[in-house]
Formats: structure tokens, sequence, C-alpha cells
């Protein structure tokens, strides 16, 4: 029954706006078409416009972020970033006096006006855009998103575009499967822990974390910094959870700190503890001892609230020092719409060329996609998005402390979008050398590889809406290498440096002697034995896990 429906709707959405140039799309078999979407139902799309200089943004990135470079840590201001990826006035120009014809009056929604919103209900789409909106349903999710299979634009306007969105790109909405999660018995209060590793290897705590790691328990105290939390699909952590997370873990802090909420796209900011969320509070706060923690509650579960985020971060005078994100995408539902693709790495540049440290988890199902309960319909191996992204830092996930080893779980790969960037190219032919034949041709070997590091992610004891439990995912990893990095932006701040910001090209070219290599381990999915942990960098575990006391060496050693 749906497949007699696509043909028809395809033929339709074939047949309008044939004078203009057209885009047509036939989405991934999981998306079932229900019935068009109601004429009177309200869409909301932003259109992008091409910067004036995206290449001139990535170079300024990788000058201020390569240790070697004279302009090592000189991060961009704000108007010196919105200088690269501003429109041309032309295009604005043209975009908008198209919108203005057919009576539509966008909203500008990035501080460099490069992207535009406009709030229209479906009939005014399909006439504008040539278009056929229709409901589809996602089979994977169970959700429901209103797309179109081909949209035409005038040939005057179409080069002044790089994308409009929601239309032609099927992306299913941020999901977040829940991981294991074990109810354990609540710990008795302001006990001090016992020895490492007698009681890690029962449960991970801020104090384990601060053992292994060496990371300091003292509060910091610089001036300026910050941390940020993102939250998504409804995920908030509360004051009641962290007080009570204090009082059984960190007895050595008397008051527990607490952190701000700031809510993205009418994000919510009260309410019951949640997983995600009640974990990645924990484990910032609580081992960023002192640095100021904000968590971004972000209302719009897809990617246009991934960009909202950015967009409203960007429109800031003072970013975040380090932003951390435990949520994704599948990379493959970007097929076809790498314009997006490239637009959400290009946000995460503009991060980062202001100073910004971007963190993303690599997944949780090994070499295939995100979720726990992975499909596994796939015949290649299946990257994460935005961890294929060359302007963040992606983690990936290690498990046990004598010996600490890969966990299974671990996602990493190769991109399919994005291609390998230099800072990485030494590291990853070396292990692709050492690797050979093993999984030939079920990755792109040519593509950006990830993650970059790790760190322990397995039976972090977290306190949710009142109940202890033990969760696992490289959502735990996440939050605690972000907070290293933000306890070393502190010691930096104090010494009158400038934070760390894109760290990627620090870390492959001088960072491996900072990191515990891990090499022992693999990341299976679906059945495929994954890729194989090897001294030096992996696709499980990065270059490896943090030894802060190495890196406070090594940072404070930079000449900037």
């Amino acid at each position: 029954m749906a497949v007699s429906f696509l043909v028809p709707l395809l033929v339709a959405a074939l047949s309008v706006g044939v004078d203009g140039h057209q885009t047509t799309v036939l989405p991934q078999s999981k998306f079932i078409p229900l019935r068009p979407a109601s004429s009177t139902l309200s869409i909301q799309l932003t259109l992008a416009l091409p910067p004036t200089n995206i290449d001139g943004l990535h170079a300024a990135l990788y000058d201020v972020s390569d240790p070697k470079s004279p302009n090592y840590g000189k991060h961009l201001s704000k108007s010196e970033v919105e200088a690269f990826v501003a429109p041309k006035p032309g295009s604005v120009k043209a975009v908008t006096d198209w919108l203005t014809q057919h009576n539509v009056h966008p909203e500008v929604v990035s501080s460099s006006g490069d992207m535009l919103r406009i709030d229209i209900p479906v009939s005014k789409a399909n006439s504008l855009l040539g278009a056929n909106f229709t409901e589809f349903e996602d089979k994977t999710s169970g959700t429901t998103l209103v797309r179109t299979l081909s949209i035409s634009l005038p040939d005057d306007v179409e080069p002044h575009l790089k994308f409009i969105y929601p239309t032609t790109q099927f992306i299913s909405a941020t999901t977040r499967e829940k991981p294991s999660f074990q109810v354990v018995t609540p710990p008795a209060l302001a006990h001090k822990r016992q020895t490492l590793p007698q009681i890690c290897s029962v449960d991970v705590d801020p104090e384990c974390l601060e053992d292994f790691y060496h990371i300091p328990a003292a509060p910091a105290t610089a001036s300026g910094n910050s941390l940020g939390v993102s939250a998504y699909i409804d995920e908030i952590a509360t004051q009641a959870d962290l007080d009570f997370f204090f009082l059984a873990f960190r007895p050595d802090v008397t008051t527990a700190p607490d952190f701000s909420i700031v809510s993205v796209d009418n994000g919510i900011t009260s309410g019951n503890g949640t997983l995600e969320a009640s974990l990645d509070i924990q484990y910032t706060v609580g081992v960023a001892t002192g640095v100021p923690t904000t968590l971004y509650s972000v209302g719009q579960p897809t990617t246009e609230g991934f960009i909202d985020l950015v967009n409203f971060l960007l429109a800031q005078d003072e970013l975040p020092l380090v932003l951390t994100t435990s949520y994704g995408f599948n990379e493959v539902d970007f097929d076809g719409a790498e314009d997006l693709a490239n637009t959400f790495c290009d946000a995460y540049a503009q991060l980062g060329a202001r100073g910004t440290s971007v963190f993303f988890c690599s997944g949780d199902n090994g070499v295939y996609s995100f979720s726990f309960n992975s499909t596994c319909d796939a015949t290649t191996f299946g990257p994460t998005f935005p961890s294929g992204c060359p302007f963040l830092t992606s983690v990936g996930g290690t498990q046990g402390f004598t010996p600490e080893v890969a966990a299974p779980f671990s996602g990493g790969g190769f991109s399919n979008i994005f291609a390998r960037p230099d800072y990485q190219s030494t590291a990853v032919e070396g292990y692709l050398d050492a690797l050979g034949g093993t999984n030939a041709g079920l990755f792109n070997s040519t593509g950006r590889a990830f993650p970059d590091v790790s760190a322990q992610s397995v039976n972090f004891i977290t306190r949710i809406n009142g109940v202890f439990g033990l969760l696992e995912g490289t959502s735990a990893s996440t939050p605690t290498f972000a907070s290293v990095v933000a306890l070393l932006n502190d010691a930096l701040l104090n010494a009158g440096k400038p934070p760390l910001g894109f760290i990627n090209p620090l870390l492959y070219s001088q960072g491996a002697v900072a990191l515990n290599d891990i090499t022992s381990g693999s990341n299976p999915g679906c059945g495929a034995q994954g890729f194989p942990t090897m001294e030096g960098w992996d696709p499980v575990t990065g270059l490896g896990t943090p030894d802060y006391e190495k890196l406070l060496a090594l940072v404070m050693g930079l000449s900037a």
C-alpha cells in the first residue's frame, strides 16, 4: 500500500516547478508516506545563504589552533568570524526579493545573517517551492515528519541558497536510546572512597576519575571560565539530584555548586531529573570542580535545534569555553543533504575559531549507527554524525582500570561525507597500514576518522529523580573529557594564557604523550568484528584517555 502511494506522489512532485532548478530525492525505505500534509498546517523553513569566505574561516581556525603557528591561541572576535560567514549582499537581495514577491517576510536567525527563517502554511510552501509536502512516518522511531520529494527554485535564486530545511532532507529527529540502567543501593553518605581500583571496578564516580586521570579536586578559580552542556528531547537535570550526588561522592566539597539552565527553542527549564541530562551535569559539575556550568535545554530535537543552539551561542559576546554534547545522528541520513551537513560542521568551526572546545560523543553501537538497538540492516559500517566533522573533538569510550581497555560499544570509524583533515593524516595512515585488509570495503579509508580521544564510559553512578543507578555509554566519557579540558582552561586563564579552543591539531601533533594509549579491545557491531585497537590512534579509542597532569604540563609549555 505504501509503495502504491509513493509512485504517484513522486510523479506529482516532478510535475510542478519545471521552469526552475529542481531537486528531487527518493528517501530511505524506512520513511513511509502517509497522506498529503494539511494545506493549513504551518511549516517552519530555514533558508541558508552561501557564506562569503568559508575557506577563509577554516584557514583561520587552523591558524589559531596549530601550536606551531605564531597565531596560536589568538582566537577570532565575534565580528571577525561573522565577516567570514556572512552572505554576500547580492545573495541577501536575491532571496529576500523572491520571498517578498510571494508576500513572505523572513526573520534573520543568525548573527552573521547567513540563515533566514519563514513560517508559512503548507499551501504557501507548496506554491513557493513547487512542492508536494507530505506526512511521512519514520518506521524506526514511529515519529511523523512533513517532507516533500521535490522542490523547484527560480534559476536566479538557486545560486544564492545552500539549502532550505526541512524540505527534501529525510533526517530522523534526535533520539537517545536509553543505555543500560541498573538501580543500585545508595552509598553511605560522606564516605571516603576506598582505594582505586577496588571500589571503582564496581561503580565509577568523580573520585575514581580524579584518582585515575590525575584530575585535581581543588575548585577552579579563574575568572571567565565556563562549560556548556547541551540537552535535547526534554532532558533536564535538577539541583536536588546534584546536591545529593555531591553529598555522596564529593564530601570534600562542603556546599554543592549550582548550575544554570538556559532555554533555546522553548526548551524545558524544570521538571523531574532525567537520565542523560543528570549524567551530563553530575559529571561536569562533579569533575570540573568550580567551573561555572550551564545546561542549554533545546526544545527542537532535529538538526534545526542543533544549529539553533550554535546560532544562539554565536550571537553572544561571551561563549562557553567548552561545549559537550551527548546526542547525535546517523551520518547516512545526510546522504543527499551534504550542504546541510557542511553547514552544521561549519557552525562548530565558528565556535572553535572564537575559542570554544566542542566535544561530541562518538556513539554507542560500535561501528554501526548511534542507538543501542540498531536495526543492523546496513551492508557497510555506519559512521555517526557529527563525529565525522573535522572541526570538533569526538570522544569514544573505555572500561576497566587494571588495565583500561576499549568499551566494545565505543563508536568509531570513518566519515563518508568529510575528507580526512591533514592534522590526523599521519596517525590514521599509520593505523590503516597496520590494519591491512581487515574490513576492506566496509568503510571509507579516506574519510575523516573518529573518535579523537576517549575516557571511562561504564558503570557511572548517577542520581536520577531521587534514584541512584549505573549508566554506560560515550555520553559518560564525553562530559568527562570535556571537564578535563575545562580544568586545563582554568590553569591557562590563571596564567594569563588563552583557552585551548579547538584542540585536535594540538592533540594529534603533540598530545599523544599526554594521553593513555589504549591497546586492547575492539568495537564490534551488528555481527561485524569492528576495528581493533592498536598502539597509537585507532577508530575505537582515538589517541587515548586523558592524564590531566601530563596535559597540564603540555599546554602550559606552549608559547601562546
